[in-house]
């Protein structure tokens, strides 16, 4: 499937018709006015010697894969651990290691850069009125497995090339999803390698590669990528650097549906089969329906949780679920 791209002049501005998007957008060139991109297509010395110039001396954390791996940070063949480790480096070290004739990964991600260079934002940033922290990404060809985001995001690609593999959020069967409590960085990913599948031991995969979306990131193109899709992202270069934002449309007061999920694992789904049904037409009624007038027959005063929630309801139902789970 076709991912929609728009091509971005110098004076284009991000609005809702990309933010509010339920589906990912290709921003050709929309920091093509950044220093780091300017460098970037110099060469590979100019944007390392860009970074150390802005560094602050606070150590990293570094993956390191094997080269067997070919780059993807994934799992062992029995998911027993992890098929990568980590190590704190300095920038400087971190860099040389991806820059060197060394086959393994090494790799660095989700890293703020106001936390290891105060003056990036300064001159390389994206201006679209919301607030949204930005995060620096770095490292030698790589493969991260497709996984999903709850903020939506707009990723930024300065130096190399990336190619990321899209799937709408209803593919998650299809994806053949790991571990939720035991995760390369947080969040579930793909047992699928994208880049090579093993058809007989992931079948349903079939269905989610035709509704995939490939798109290559050249230096100073951006995407912005929905909440909820999943995204497997290469990066194809011997140096690669990414920039992204991230940021929720919910509401201050709201809590992260992963934690729902987990509760929910933890008191439905193992009920006998007619409590179970029973609790899924509740949780139906309750959170799913959109109907504005379906608890009208409840005084306002006293519909609680089911009425209209604010920061001061929040912490009520917050502190009822805790006393419930503390006992």
């Amino acid at each position: 499937m076709k991912t929609k791209i728009i091509q971005c002049s110098p004076s284009f501005k991000l609005d809702d018709r990309v933010l509010l998007s339920t589906e990912p957008v290709v921003l050709k060139g929309l920091v093509n006015d950044w220093p780091i991109v300017a460098l970037a297509k110099q060469s590979e010395t100019a944007v390392k010697d860009y970074l150390l110039s802005l560094y602050n001396g606070r150590p990293l954390t570094v993956v390191r894969g094997e080269a067997e791996n070919e780059g993807r940070v994934a799992y062992n063949n029995t998911l027993s651990k992890l098929n990568c480790a980590s190590f704190k480096a300095s920038l400087p070290e971190a860099l040389d290691l991806m820059l060197s004739e060394d086959d393994r990964l090494h790799y660095v991600g989700t890293t703020a850069t106001e936390s290891i260079m105060p003056e990036f934002r300064h001159s390389n940033n994206v201006q679209f009125g919301l607030n949204a922290n930005q995060f620096i990404w770095l490292g030698n060809r790589s493969c991260i497995p497709a996984h999903f985001d709850v903020p939506d995001n707009i990723a930024c690609n300065v130096a190399g090339r990336r190619r990321f593999t899209l799937f709408p959020p209803e593919h998650l069967e299809n994806l053949y999803v790991g571990p939720l409590d035991f995760t390369p960085a947080g969040q579930s990913i793909s047992l699928v390698d994208v880049r090579n599948p093993d058809y007989s031991r992931f079948p349903k995969y079939r269905s989610a590669e035709k509704d995939a979306r490939v798109v290559v990131l050249d230096p100073g193109d951006a995407l912005f990528l929905p909440s909820m899709w999943w995204h497997n992202v290469e990066g194809l270069d011997k140096l690669n650097v990414l920039v992204n934002y991230w940021w929720r449309q919910s509401l201050g007061y709201m809590s992260s549906p992963a934690d729902v999920l987990e509760l929910a694992l933890l008191s439905i789904r193992d009920l006998p089969p007619e409590q179970k049904k029973a609790w899924k037409n509740i949780i139906e009624h309750y959170v799913f329906n959109d109907d504005k007038n379906a608890f009208n027959h409840i005084p306002e005063d006293a519909q609680g949780s089911v009425g209209k929630i604010n920061d001061t309801t929040a912490r009520r139902i917050r502190a009822k679920v805790l006393s419930r789970l503390n006992r």
